[in-house]
């Protein structure tokens, strides 16, 4: 096998790839039928009250709806529901199932993500001290007499005289 085939049989694979990738979308195109999407197309036949008829066990009706219309326990409920991508009720597509009841895209659909604030930290610093400790002790000078810092300077030596509370 020389060089020459080896890039004969890559381009070939090359365009057999390519073909598969452009045919694979048709899958997931809409064919026509009975259901439709979220906005306000008809829904399958088999949900009897599925708009908003008395009937109804207590599924919200999403209906035609956009999202950001939906009351809170409305939106919390959407929120819990679940992709699912293959076959319901003869069609292949991506579906959005919430209570039990199927809802239809074409492609699939990349809503808004939850937003989760990053995290805070606060680091408080320590307590400043405000001022010196409380003293220990006075210091009484015999010459000058009197406490420190009402006599600022001492002949003799001070004398530590302990603080009674």
């Amino acid at each position: 096998m020389n060089l020459s085939s080896i890039w004969r049989a890559m381009l070939a694979s090359g365009v057999a790839l390519a073909c598969v990738a452009a045919a694979a979308g048709a899958l997931a195109q809409d064919h026509g039928g009975r259901a439709g999407g979220f906005h306000g197309q008809p829904r399958f036949q088999g949900h009897s009250g599925f708009h908003g008829h008395p009937s109804f066990r207590g599924h919200p009706d999403f209906h035609g709806r956009d999202f950001g219309r939906f009351a809170p326990r409305e939106s919390v409920r959407w929120r819990g529901g679940r992709w699912s991508h293959g076959w319901h009720s003869g069609r292949y597509a991506w579906w959005w199932v919430v209570d039990g009841v199927w809802y239809i895209y074409p492609e699939p659909v990349y809503p808004y993500p939850t937003y989760v604030p990053p995290a805070v930290i606060v680091q408080v610093p320590p307590p400043v001290p405000s001022g010196l400790p409380p003293a220990s002790a006075w210091y009484y000078c015999d010459d000058p007499q009197g406490y420190f810092p009402y006599v600022a300077s001492c002949d003799v030596p001070w004398r530590a005289i302990p603080v009674q509370p």
